[in-house]
C-alpha cells in the first residue's frame, strides 16, 4: 500500500502511493479479491482484531446513547426507554456497520453520532415530540443521501484544501485524546470562570478508576512502543480486568452514587449476562410537523444536515489518513459509496429512533491495530448485533479503560502535523482553528466551519483570492449562518 518501508505494529503508515502493479501481491481469493486484505498489506488475523478493538472502543454507545436519549422529555411530556434506546442503539450500529464495510470495504465503523443525540435531547425535543425528531433525522438522511448521490457532497469534499484537511485530521485526533482525558475523568470541569477545566479533583488524581486509566494508558503505550503485535487489544483486555478485580475488592460501585466510582458502567461480572432486545421504538417516526412553525423546523434541519455532514466529513477524512489509503488531495477508495451510505445512516438511525448513525472517530482504534479494510467493519458489526443480547456484557468495559485507547490513537493522528509547512500564516490560523476549536467546543463540525470560515476571509483579504474554490466559499457561508443559528431563529421569529 506505500512505496515506503512496512510501519511498525501500532504505528499508521502515512503514504498511500500504491505500490507498481508489480510489486502488489496477487489475493489469496475472491473472499481476499472483495476486500482487498492482500492488497492493502493486511491479514484476516489483523483485520479480525482491528475489529474486536474498534467494538471494545465504541461498546460504551451502547450505554452512553440511551443515557443521553432517556434525558430528552418531549413536547408532550414523554421519554424513551432506557432498554429500548440501547437496544435499538446496538442493532443500528451492527447494521450500519456491515453496511458500510460491504460497500465502502473501509475500516469505519458506525453508531449514534453523540453531537446529535446530545442536539436532540437538549434542543430538538423541547419543540417537538420524540417521534417528529426522529422525523427531521430521517428527512437529514435523505437530504445527505441526495447530495451524496448526485456528486454535489464529493464537489465540496474536493474544495477542502489539502491543509484543512489535515488539520481536520490532527483535530480530530485532539478531540479524540480530549474525549479520552474527560472520559477517565483525568480532565474535570472546576465549576469556575477560571480555570474551567482542572486535572482530576482538586488538582490531584484522587480517584481508582482515573488511576486505572493512567496504568492502561501507560501499559499501552508501552506495548505500542515496543511494537507488540495487538497492543491496543491487549491494553485494552489488561485494563479490563484490572477494573474487575478492583470493583470486586473495592466495591466502587457508580459515580452517580460515589463520587469515586465509575463512569459510566460498573466492571462487574455479576448478574445475567443476556437479555433479549426490547425493539419496540423500530418506526416510531412521524413526520407531521404541523404544531411547530415551518421556519423552526428548517432552521432544525438546517441544524442537522450541517452537523450530520461536516461531522461524517471531517472524521472519514481523518480515518483514511491514519490508515494510509488517502490519497495526496485526501481522497478515499470508493468516496461517493461512503458518502452515500454515510447518508443512510442517518435514516436507518431515525427510523429505529436510535439518533443519526454515523462514522465513529473511535474506528482509530481499529486503524492503530491495523484494520485496513471492510472485513474489520463486518466483525465490528456482527459484535454490536451480538451486543443487541448482551448488553450487560458491552457495560463491563468501563469508560476510563476505553479512554486510554482514545488517547493513544489521538497521539497517532496529531503525528500527521508533520506534514504541513506553516510557514504562511494565512494557512497556519486556518489550520490553529480548526484543531483548537474542535476539543474546545466538543464539535468536529465547529472546527471545520472554523477552519473553513478563516480560510476564505483571511486568504482572500490578504490577496490569495483566486485560489479558494467557490464552493468552499459557499460552504464557509453556510457556516457562518450556522454559527449564527440562534440570533437568526430569534430575528425571523420576531
Amino acid at each position: 500500500m506505500s512505496t515506503d518501508s512496512p510501519a511498525p505494529d501500532g504505528v499508521i503508515a502515512t503514504d498511500p502511493t500504491p505500490a507498481p502493479d508489480s510489486a502488489t501481491p496477487e489475493p489469496k481469493n475472491g473472499f481476499d479479491r472483495f476486500f482487498e486484505i492482500t492488497k492493502r498489506g493486511s491479514t484476516i488475523g489483523t483485520e479480525v482484531r482491528g475489529g474486536v478493538v474498534t467494538f471494545i472502543t465504541m461498546a460504551y454507545i451502547v450505554v452512553l446513547n440511551p443515557i443521553i436519549l432517556s434525558a430528552g422529555t418531549d413536547v408532550a411530556g414523554n421519554n424513551l426507554a432506557f432498554p429500548a434506546v440501547a437496544a435499538v442503539t446496538a442493532l443500528t450500529a451492527g447494521v450500519m456497520t456491515i453496511l458500510f464495510g460491504l460497500v465502502a470495504r473501509l475500516p469505519f465503523a458506525f453508531a449514534a453520532g453523540l453531537g446529535i443525540n446530545s442536539f436532540l435531547a437538549f434542543s430538538v425535543v423541547g419543540q417537538v415530540t420524540w417521534p417528529e425528531a426522529m422525523g427531521m433525522v430521517v428527512i437529514n438522511g435523505v437530504i445527505i443521501v441526495l447530495l451524496a448521490a448526485t456528486g454535489l457532497r464529493r464537489l465540496i469534499f474536493d474544495a477542502v484544501p489539502y491543509e484543512l484537511k489535515i488539520a481536520i485530521t490532527v483535530g480530530i485526533g485532539l478531540f479524540i485524546a480530549f474525549i479520552g482525558f474527560v472520559d477517565a475523568g483525568f480532565v474535570t470541569a472546576t465549576g469556575q470562570n477560571s480555570p474551567p477545566v482542572g486535572l482530576g479533583i482538586a488538582g490531584s488524581i484522587a480517584t481508582i478508576p482515573t488511576l486505572v486509566f493512567v496504568v492502561t494508558l501507560l501499559l499501552t503505550a508501552i506495548l505500542v512502543a515496543r511494537k507488540v503485535k495487538g497492543a491496543l487489544l491487549i491494553g485494552l483486555v489488561s485494563g479490563t480486568v484490572l477494573a474487575v478485580v478492583i470493583e470486586a475488592i473495592w466495591h466502587l460501585g457508580s459515580a452517580v452514587d460515589n463520587p469515586g466510582g465509575w463512569g459510566l458502567s460498573v466492571p462487574t461480572l455479576g448478574g445475567s449476562l443476556f437479555a433479549l432486545p426490547d425493539l419496540s421504538l423500530v418506526g416510531d417516526v412521524s413526520f407531521d410537523f404541523s404544531k411547530v412553525g415551518f421556519l423552526t423546523v428548517i432552521m432544525l434541519v438546517f441544524t442537522l444536515v450541517f452537523t450530520n455532514f461536516f461531522d461524517a466529513m471531517g472524521t472519514m477524512t481523518g480515518l483514511s489518513k491514519e490508515a494510509g489509503l488517502a490519497d495526496a488531495k485526501g481522497n478515499f477508495p470508493r468516496l461517493k459509496s461512503a458518502l452515500v451510505v454515510e447518508g443512510v445512516g442517518a435514516i436507518a438511525g431515525g427510523l429505529t429512533s436510535g439518533s443519526s448513525n454515523t462514522v465513529f472517530i473511535e474506528s482509530g482504534s481499529g486503524i492503530g491495530e491495523g484494520a485496513r479494510t471492510g472485513f474489520a467493519n463486518i466483525v465490528t458489526g456482527l459484535l454490536f448485533l451480538l451486543a443487541m443480547f448482551l448488553t450487560p456484557l458491552a457495560q463491563i468495559v468501563p469508560s476510563e479503560v476505553a479512554a486510554a485507547a482514545l488517547v493513544i490513537v489521538g497521539a497517532m493522528m496529531m503525528a500527521q502535523i508533520r506534514d504541513l509547512d506553516l510557514g504562511d500564516f494565512s494557512i497556519l490560523l486556518p489550520v490553529f482553528l480548526t484543531v483548537v476549536v474542535m476539543p474546545l467546543t466538543y464539535s468536529i463540525a465547529n472546527g471545520i466551519g472554523a477552519g473553513f470560515v478563516a480560510w476564505v476571509v483571511i486568504r482572500s483579504l490578504s490577496g490569495k483570492a483566486r485560489g479558494i474554490s467557490p464552493l468552499l466559499w459557499v460552504v464557509a457561508a453556510g457556516f457562518a449562518i450556522y454559527f449564527a443559528r440562534g440570533p437568526i431563529e430569534q430575528l425571523l421569529a420576531g
